[in-house]
């Protein structure tokens, strides 16, 4: 099916892409504190706080909404004194420790030395529902009044207005319903729906209106006070009080983390500062997955993509399908029970393609962002597919692969007869409506793809990495054809991955830059561009051996390795700006994806190389957490990375990075079937003695094993299994 040539409609010089995120303020700055439990999410400042404000990311989300806008803390009509803010390992919970400032009366004379009240604050999400306690001691020699103060607004604001994008009309909002000890705050949106957001608390406030809740208290010398606040989304008021609700809830939503994680194999090195930044990957990993009736699935990231996004669910999944393959199981099924069915060109949806992103905020309600349920990703369906066929490697599991073979084969019905719009044997994309994203791979910002003068391409455009994801579901598919009885459609889709093999060296290979283009424009001329995109061609095994080589040197090169990580592209290319999203920074998954590539062909150095620069950036990133991204400017000694202002962090394949490069470096491989753990000629990086890999599973059973560095070598030792699991090394 052919479409039209089109081009980027914002202009060359613009900061502003497509749906692009205004940068106003810098997350990295602020350093904000992120809480999330299932549709639900906070963004915090350290004391706690949401700060209003232009531009102000800070606030209650649910399902896309802002359902508060403001919350500050007073003691004494002051902002407290920040003293520390901390996450639990496990992201639980938020705990802020605050102490009075110097406090005078209205003549100017002090009443109350600083660093004699301490309020510890602790906050945490369960079940749409924020929960908070504050804990007040006394440590003056004396007994003190005090005035607690919380103010709090709710603006309702889409998630998409908070992001930037203006709106002409908005609903109304209606009048506060105030209570005794709670106060309900509401808005009717155009889409007719009516959003609430109820606050309780625990003891009933001195007074409380529409806009704070005033608290005098008493506290004697050494005593406390304890005061219980409850901000609900859409829900009703329990029956038990907030003091009651607060310890349950804590004790269930802890409980829920310790599942959930429990699926992951522990890792452990002797690097402890690596100990920290695995632990914060896992804790990040499992914060984000939202439990779906599918199976569990990861939210893309906070907090501009807490939602179920097609791709990055996929790639996550994939990055983690060694250490927990349940995720991927939640992600096939919840993808396959939301495949397109029929054409839709407002939401770029065809049958049999994968969905790209959902939406339930009043704008994509309304249709002012397309992503309602929106399927404007060319790399989601091949993607749907590779996992499928990685799964069942991974664990045996024919029977979920069986019911998903409807859905596989419908996803390769797109790539064949919508994917390849004009016959030649590559799958392109191009939007169907002036309201899709203009470009439709990973790297998704409107001046990402471009040719060698810097020009942008036109579409339909075929991505290097999506014919190499094609390639690999090809083969996927036929692996599972195979295990169903199917000898005939295995075949099939064997000769159909090698045909596009021969074609695409013809088309991509670049032989004067030493890697492949990164793309074909609607003209089918080359894209010559460096990119790390043609690392992706090594992640699924569709570039040449003959090539390998001169594709890893040109990606570990100077000019794509920035020392932290290989750029997404390289800095002798038209259009390369470190401080841009997709044209010269560095990504940790796409890293990880190329770190994987290497590793199949033998570069587990290289591979060894890119652990060692994202360990080190984390060493100098808050809470050791990766984020979506960072700069892509040359690292230098004693200095750490330059952070990006806009970037989500948590980032759901950002924190199964780590996890994913471990498996590179090992050559971790799985037989389900014959129940072994595969090391294939394992290294470690430099910063690494031995690693620890406990509760590793196989067809059931599980294994402790550790992989040492002895001398120029490195051995394994099986220190604990169940069942008959074996562990086997090739040097």
């Amino acid at each position: 099916m052919d479409m039209p040539h089109e081009t980027p409609d914002v202009p060359s010089g613009s900061s502003l892409g497509q749906f692009a995120v205004a940068s106003q303020s810098s997350l990295q700055e602020r350093r904000p504190r992120i809480l999330k439990h299932g549709d639900t999410f906070g963004v915090f400042d350290r004391n706690g706080d949401v700060q209003s404000g232009e531009g102000s990311p800070d606030g209650l989300f649910h399902r896309d909404t802002r359902y508060l806008s403001h919350l500050d803390l007073l003691i004494d009509e002051v902002r407290p004194i920040l003293l520390s803010s901390t996450l639990r390992d496990d992201n639980a919970v938020l705990t802020c420790d605050l102490t009075n400032p110097d406090l005078h009366d209205g003549s100017g004379r002090l009443i109350l030395e600083h660093d004699l009240i301490h309020i510890r604050r602790s906050k945490f999400l369960w079940k749409s529902t924020c929960f908070e306690r504050l804990l007040v001691r006394n440590f003056d020699d004396r007994p003190r009044r005090l005035s607690i103060e919380l103010r709090f607004e709710a603006d309702f604001a889409d998630l998409f207005e908070v992001r930037g994008t203006r709106r002409q009309r908005r609903g109304v909002f209606l009048p506060a319903q105030v209570e005794a000890e709670a106060v309900t705050l509401a808005y009717t949106g155009l889409d007719e729906r009516t959003r609430t957001t109820s606050l309780r608390f625990d003891p009933a406030p001195t007074r409380l209106d529409s806009r704070g809740a005033l608290f005098d208290i008493d506290v004697a010398p050494g005593g406390r006070a304890v005061v219980f606040v409850e901000i609900r989304c859409d829900a009703a008021l329990p029956q038990r009080r907030p003091r009651e609700h607060y310890l349950s809830s804590m004790v269930e939503a802890r409980r829920a983390l310790r599942h959930s994680s429990s699926r992951s194999a522990a890792i452990v090195s002797s690097n402890e500062i690596f100990n920290e930044a695995l632990r914060r990957s896992v804790s990040d990993l499992y914060m984000l997955v939202t439990d779906m009736p599918e199976g569990p699935y990861p939210y893309a990231g906070t907090p501009w993509f807490s939602a179920a996004f097609g791709r990055d669910a996929l790639i996550t999944a994939y990055l983690t399908l060694w250490n927990d393959p349940v995720l991927a199981r939640g992600v096939l099924t919840f993808l396959a029970d939301n495949q397109a069915k029929v054409e839709n060109p407002e939401a770029d949806a065809e049958p049999g393609k994968i969905l790209h992103e959902v939406r339930y905020g009043e704008m994509a309600e309304l249709g002012e962002v397309p992503f309602r349920r929106y399927y404007g990703s060319v790399d989601s369906t091949p993607l749907f597919v590779m996992l499928a066929g990685a799964y069942l490697e991974r664990t045996a599991d024919l029977a979920t692969v069986e019911k998903l073979w409807p859905n596989i084969e419908a996803a390769l019905l797109w790539i064949d007869r919508y994917g390849d719009r004009d016959g030649d044997g590559f799958v392109e994309y191009g939007r169907m409506t002036e309201g899709g994203l203009i470009n439709q791979g990973w790297k998704d910002s409107h001046d990402s793809i471009f040719h060698a003068d810097g020009s942008m391409a036109r579409g339909p455009i075929a991505l290097c990495e999506v014919q190499a994801y094609v390639y690999a579901a090809k083969r996927a598919a036929s692996l599972i054809a195979s295990r169903l009885d199917m000898p005939e459609r295995a075949e099939a889709l064997l000769r159909e991955a090698d045909a596009l093999k021969l074609r695409f060296e013809d088309a991509f290979w670049c032989n004067d830059l030493g890697t492949y283009a990164l793309a074909l424009d609607g003209d089918k001329r080359a894209c010559r561009v460096r990119s790390s995109n043609a690392g992706h061609s090594l992640f699924t095994g569709l570039a040449s051996p003959d090539r390998a080589a001169r594709i890893a040197a040109t990606l570990m090169d100077r000019s794509s390795f920035s020392g932290w990580g290989v750029r997404t592209i390289a800095s002798t290319e038209a259009r390369y700006n470190p401080m841009s999203y997709h044209n010269g920074s560095v990504w940790p998954h796409d890293n990880a994806l190329v770190a994987l590539g290497l590793a199949r062909y033998g570069f587990k150095r290289d591979a060894a190389r890119i652990l060692d620069g994202l360990f080190h950036a984390s060493i100098y990133i808050d809470l050791r957490r990766l984020p979506e991204l960072f700069c892509g400017f040359p690292r230098r000694r004693g200095e750490g990375p330059t952070f990006y202002p806009v970037a989500c962090a948590p980032q759901a394949w950002a924190a199964a990075a780590p996890l994913s490069l471990i498996q590179s470096c090992l050559g971790l491989d799985f037989d389900p079937l014959a129940k072994e753990i595969r090391l294939d000629r394992p290294v470690l990086p430099s910063f690494l003695d031995e690693i620890i890999l406990r509760n590793l599973s196989v067809s059931g059973d599980t294994v402790d094993f550790v992989v040492r560095r002895a001398g120029s070598e490195v051995a394994t030792h099986v220190l604990h299994r169940t069942g008959d699991v074996k562990v086997t090394i090739t040097h």
